[in-house]
């Protein structure tokens, strides 16, 4: 980690935009080493077409976007009734790690779902990306009182 990293405060975190779609798609390329243009094609068309309620973040400095949190509010969902948000992707730019962009973005996510009266974010993180998991644990992440099921359909059949 960088000794000379901005504080949260000074790196800024704006709503998402339509132009930022190309700097999103290259921030996860070079974050997992794949494009995912399709996955993130459908998660960004969901983040503009939720005309009521935008929660999705990019987060800039030196004058580029540098990071990105695509997010979304659920009023209910598996037989709970209350409002969530579900972070689906988080994003920094490998230059800019360290540098305190996905704090600021989860920072600036949580004052902004507080203000809408939804007080519960979730998320999903592989087990073994130890990395993520302990930024999220430093933002104050539990672990859900849920087990996640898989069915492979195709292993599954008759």
């Amino acid at each position: 980690m960088e000794t000379d990293a901005p504080p949260r405060d000074l790196v800024l975190v704006r709503n998402l935009q339509p132009g930022d779609r190309e700097a999103v798609i290259a921030i996860d390329e070079a974050s997992i080493g794949r494009r995912r243009e399709k996955f993130l094609a459908s998660k960004l068309s969901q983040a503009f077409a939720d005309t009521g309620i935008a929660i999705s973040l990019v987060a800039e400095l030196d004058g580029h976007v540098v990071g990105f949190a695509l997010a979304r509010v659920y009023y209910g969902e598996f037989g709970v009734m209350e409002p969530a948000a579900v972070l689906d992707v988080i994003g920094v730019a490998p230059d800019y790690r360290g540098r305190h962009v996905a704090a600021a973005l989860v920072d600036q996510l949580r004052t902004n779902l507080l203000g809408l009266g939804i007080g519960r974010l979730q998320t999903e993180v592989p087990w073994d990306n130890p990395e993520l998991l302990a930024f999220f644990h430093r933002e104050r992440f539990v672990m859900a009182q849920r087990v996640c099921l898989d069915l492979d359909l195709d292993r599954t059949r008759d």
